[in-house]
């Protein structure tokens, strides 16, 4: 089943891209024809890898791995970040950080220090400092939550990256490359698909257009979340049955055990009672044979 269809991204203007001067000839196979000097995207291509692309997503997600949506424009900034929160993944919204992939320990140290901050405040270390001192503490804080807030919980590298407008964001495209991350992204007809491995077609100017790609790929991931955590408690049940039949297993044994512990005790004892019987027998046979004699 589509993930999406022709008429509604042609409601939400997905179709609609640059000025026939400012293209790129790389995108090409993804353009239509060209109207009053504007080119129009082929939607029926970009339903086509919307559908691989949320297919690829939700694989990814499935697999328990993380997914970093990046978007800085203000036409997409609020959307992605209500998305991505949505299903609990990471995002930039902010500027993009330099080197936050290829650099990613040092980015670990300053989403840290945010925590750092966070405890001795409440322990009330900072009530001793100087109000000027506080004053840049706080400032300190309130930029870090800012910037880096948002993957707080990005404990390593992201599996996927999933970009809105890759011309924009093409130094966190450059990074991906690098590390060999696969790339997600909405290509307009301005932008260089060759080093994005997932290309969707579509308008990344139009906040309605960015909105309905999203709904389509966050709604494939949360379906490979919600697959894991059946998965999960699919493998648990079998274990849990296991465990219930060692346990009454230990219980039909424990009888049994017991009462080869107790003939165990009761066998030497026996054999100390036969042995003076033995002892009184033995005199007895050796006063006949004298009297046979």
């Amino acid at each position: 089943m589509s993930r999406t269809d022709f008429d509604t991204l042609l409601e939400a203007g997905c179709h609609f891209g640059h000025l026939k001067r400012k293209w790129n000839p790389a995108m090409a196979p993804y353009i239509f024809m060209e109207r009053n000097g504007i080119h129009i995207i082929d939607l029926h291509k970009t339903v086509a890898m919307i559908d691989t692309a949320a297919e690829a997503l939700k694989q990814i997600a499935k697999s328990g791995k993380r997914i970093l949506f990046v978007a800085t424009k203000k036409q997409a900034k609020e959307v992605l970040a209500e998305k991505a929160s949505a299903i609990g993944m990471p995002y930039v919204i902010e500027r993009w950080p330099g080197g936050m992939l290829t650099n990613f320990p040092t980015i670990r140290k300053a989403v840290k220090k945010m925590a750092t901050i966070d405890k001795l405040t409440e322990d009330g270390t900072y009530k001793n400092l100087s109000k000027r001192e506080m004053l840049q503490i706080t400032r300190q804080r309130e930029k870090l939550e800012k910037n880096l807030g948002s993957i707080a919980d990005l404990t390593r590298l992201p599996a996927a990256l999933f970009v809105v407008d890759v011309l924009k964001e093409q130094i966190a495209v450059r990074e991906a490359n690098r590390l060999g991350i696969p790339v997600f992204g909405i290509v307009d007809t301005n932008s260089d698909p060759s080093n994005i491995d997932f290309v969707i077609p579509a308008n990344d100017d139009a906040t309605k257009s960015v909105e309905v790609i999203l709904d389509a790929c966050c709604a494939a991931i949360a379906e490979g979340l919600e697959e894991r955590k059946i998965e999960k408690l699919d493998q648990a049940e079998p274990a849990e049955e296991e465990e219930n039949d060692e346990r009454e297993a230990g219980r039909r044994e424990r009888p049994r055990r017991e009462r080869t512990r107790r003939a165990r005790i009761e066998r030497p004892a026996a054999a100390e009672e036969a042995a003076p019987a033995e002892e009184e027998e033995a005199p007895a046979a050796e006063a006949e044979a004298p009297e046979a004699e």
